[in-house]
């Protein structure tokens, strides 16, 4: 059987809480960047849903203009739905004195974990100041721990990797179902677990955003023919994963929620990650401070007065083209 060299295209990160590996952290699915490595974690959507549904009673918009990824987190393309309560805490409602210590009780009661976000958010308590929170946790351990298998090159660099060669244990093939392979820089697995978390790994290098990929995955595994057992002669090498990035949400923070005297002030999330030849570790946390302003500022008054040079055209409603065009510059020859 032809050999299956697998790797994945993902550079190694050394993990750390105070280092930041300049991967943009995207709000959804399907936000767009020109950054090479970026990762998504539904954490911030989670706290969006809450902040519209419950604090806000609307789809947000700006004044001033509405950003992409707004729009992008009004979809509420993630939701509660989508991952299971025991992976996740939430929490909404106005600050009080107390809110860090209700937090940080239920994070540590929920997940035995401490909180990277909540000490660089403003929470001075107020009946006019709002906290939307959210952390989402996993930590899941492979069906079987994969060898580990040392270093090699990825790309220009090293990279120390786990995974399965021709002497492993039989057992481990087990771990793994072939997606598809089209060719060695082509190809997508699925390794299994001891939840009902499952981890895919896709090899590509298309650049579109995380929701077309993972289509364009699954369209491929529902068009392949060949074997989806991982055979005996087959080999897989995958990269021990691990970082830890921070992301302001410049675009969202400082602004005012339209038709309301909700001003938004802080919109952050963080993700620390980690895979290794045993399992997977993920926390994320996300977190939004608003605040209700004295008085609702005025809406700007526009003026809308055709008081020099302007055009009229006519046109019938299911007709593309205008039948009628004026350009109106001297009054005095209409008047």
């Amino acid at each position: 059987m032809k050999r299956i060299i697998l790797s994945v295209l993902t550079a190694l990160f050394l993990f750390s809480p105070a280092f930041a590996a300049n991967i943009d952290v995207l709000p959804t699915m399907s936000s767009k960047t020109n950054v090479q490595d970026r990762v998504w974690v539904g954490t911030f959507q989670l706290v969006w849903n809450d902040f519209m549904d419950k604090i806000a009673f609307n789809q947000i918009k700006f004044p001033a203009g509405t950003p992409v990824i707004v729009n992008e987190l009004n979809r509420q393309d993630f939701t509660e739905e989508d991952i299971s309560s025991k992976s996740y805490y939430k929490y909404f409602g106005n600050i009080k004195r107390n809110t860090k210590k209700v937090i940080a009780r239920a994070i540590k009661r929920k997940f035995n974990e401490t909180s990277d976000i909540l000490e660089q958010l403003d929470l001075t308590p107020s009946k006019q100041r709002f906290l939307v929170y959210a952390m989402l946790k996993k930590d899941f351990k492979f069906t079987v721990p994969f060898d580990k298998l040392g270093f090699a090159p990825f790309r220009d660099m090293q990279a120390e990797y786990f995974g399965i060669t021709k002497d492993s244990r039989p057992e481990l093939d087990n771990g793994v179902e072939v997606l598809f392979y089209d060719s060695p820089s082509d190809f997508a697995v699925k390794l299994e677990t001891e939840t009902d978390d499952e981890v895919y790994l896709y090899k590509t290098a298309n650049t579109k955003t995380f929701n077309y990929i993972y289509e364009d995955m699954l369209k491929k595994q529902e068009a392949y023919q060949g074997s989806q057992k991982f055979g005996e002669e087959d080999e897989l090498k995958i990269p021990n994963l691990s970082f830890f990035e921070e992301k302001i949400f410049e675009e969202i923070s400082g602004n005012r929620v339209k038709g309301t005297n909700l001003v938004i002030e802080q919109a952050m999330e963080t993700v620390k990650f980690n895979m290794d030849n045993t399992g997977v570790q993920l926390k994320s946390e996300a977190a939004m401070t608003a605040k209700m302003t004295a008085l609702l500022p005025p809406e700007e008054t526009r003026y809308f007065f055709f008081d020099d040079t302007f055009v009229v055209f006519l046109k019938e409603k299911y007709k593309t083209k205008p039948y009628f065009a004026l350009r109106v510059h001297d009054i005095s020859k209409f008047q």
